[in-house]
């Protein structure tokens, strides 16, 4: 992965480059352009800038003042024909619609192997669109979901269907979607030092440390860092449990981490390195247990569900099955035009996913390696984010911004659901029970966390079940 990232400029996905190495050139000249709108977002700055400094006609439209907060959008008033994120089309000189086609004429989708995309287009499967297994519940604006690096996205995680964990700015916060509100449970901001003594552990800790990357899972949050920082945090502990750092080799960062219990029972996880390892920790004893090297930068892992395997993708076009325990390659899995940043195992086992910056997801199945069985299409950008749901019946894959498909694995992912809402992407997840949706939107204006509940027959409206 490069080792750049990015910050927001200005209101609705107004972006601009913050290089996080010294690396510069092309990688930093197409990150600039890539994330300017020009015309289209000037004019939409001017009207949001107006609104803000008193143009609504409403105190109540945008800003809750009896609660000192940007007003949330509910289910129902969604239903009366409020924009699910609250912009006012209606005061604006551009509809929702025309915006959406210019984004989708104007976003650069960023590749490191040129024309990957337009390449990927041949093989995609063509699915019907209208599904609707997720109905929007609730757009909390008061939580502001952030990202620091273009290219990692996975800074979201729900631990139940009223709980989700994510980064926001410097802190990890938790969001209690029952009660609506946040609390502060990781500052990164200042010094981090574990108050446990573990071997290995840095008692010394981290400062203003960098989050490139988070997972929380069984009571256990795991925040990765620019510069190869690992710190351990276990939820119904005070204070931080473990800290160490990966390597310190300048190309460092910590691009992903994936927590996980072996057969067991013991709490373990997997971190992928840009300085092309995958490490494995055991958080029982505190202790790396496993040590993978790889000819590249590896971006994403994911453990199949019985522990045997693992998928490993990264800047290459191809992935790798791998032997979890040995390190053996088991299959080089082959088809993908770009880098990889993205993977996940159907829990039945037999399938898994990757999700490449070539605009595609490729759904793979253990039984025949020789080629992806199926390759889904995205509309803007890379695929930087997929999750199944635990029962199997839905698969989620998120793009760079604008766009979160749900396809139903069951059908054979024939039909999906598009979400559709503007912002950048820092992440999703669904509930382990697999009732909510959470997905976190980055925008300095309309930054927020989208919850969509399971659609059942037996749902109540705006009821909390």
């Amino acid at each position: 992965m490069n080792v750049l990232g990015v910050h927001c400029r200005g209101p609705l996905v107004v972006k601009r480059l913050k290089t996080m190495s010294n690396q510069q050139g092309d990688d930093a000249e197409y990150m600039a352009d890539e994330y300017e709108m020009e015309d289209v977002d000037d004019d939409m700055d001017e009207e949001f800038v107006g609104r803000e400094m008193g143009g609504s006609d409403s105190d109540l439209d945008e800003y809750d003042h009896m609660n000192n907060r940007m007003a949330d959008t509910s289910a129902a008033q969604a239903r009366r024909g409020k924009d699910i994120q609250g912009i006012p089309w209606e005061r604006l000189s551009i509809t929702r619609e025309k915006y959406r086609q210019t984004r989708l004429e104007q976003y650069k989708n960023y590749e490191n192997i040129p024309q990957s995309g337009e390449g990927s287009e041949k093989e995609c499967k063509i699915t019907k669109k209208g599904g609707m297994y997720y109905e929007f519940r609730r757009n909390s604006r008061s939580v502001k979901s952030t990202i620091l690096h273009f290219q990692l996205r996975n800074l979201v995680w729900a631990t139940s269907k009223h709980d989700v964990y994510l980064m926001s700015h410097s802190q990890v916060v938790h969001w209690s979607s029952l009660t609506c509100n946040k609390s502060e449970v990781l500052n990164v901001s200042g010094h981090v030092a574990p108050c446990e003594k573990h071997p290995g552990s840095l008692l010394e800790g981290f400062s203003q440390t960098q989050v490139s990357t988070l997972a929380v899972k069984d009571r256990l949050l795991v925040a990765g860092g620019f510069q190869g920082e690992l710190i351990c945090k276990y939820l119904d502990r005070p204070g931080v449990s473990f800290c160490t750092r990966t390597t310190y080799d300048d190309n460092a960062i910590t691009n992903a981490v994936e927590i996980y219990s072996t057969s067991s029972g013991a709490s373990h996880f997997t971190a992928s390195n840009n300085d092309c390892g995958v490490r494995d920790f055991d958080m029982e004893k505190f202790q790396l247990s496993k040590h993978f090297h790889f000819p590249w930068p590896v971006n994403h892992t994911s453990l199949s569900p019985d522990g045997k395997l693992l998928v490993i993708v990264g800047d290459n076009p191809d992935g790798i099955l791998m032997d979890a325990s040995t390190g053996k390659t088991v299959m080089h899995l082959a088809g993908h035009l770009d880098f990889s940043f993205a993977s996940a195992w159907h829990p039945d086992g037999l399938t898994f996913a990757t999700g490449n910056q070539d605009k595609t997801c490729r759904i793979w199945d253990v039984r025949n390696l020789s080629k992806s069985v199926a390759a889904l299409k995205g509309n803007l950008g890379a695929i930087r984010s997929i999750r199944y749901t635990s029962d199997g019946r839905f698969m989620a894959m998120a793009e760079p911004a604008d766009f979160v498909h749900v396809y139903d694995a069951k059908v054979g992912y024939e039909k999906e659901q598009e979400i559709d809402f503007f912002g950048e992407i820092s992440g999703m997840s669904f509930s382990p029970d697999t009732e909510s949706l959470f997905i976190g939107v980055w925008d300095r204006t309309y930054g927020s966390l989208l919850e969509f509940g399971r659609r059942r027959n037996y749902s109540y409206l705006d009821s909390v079940i």
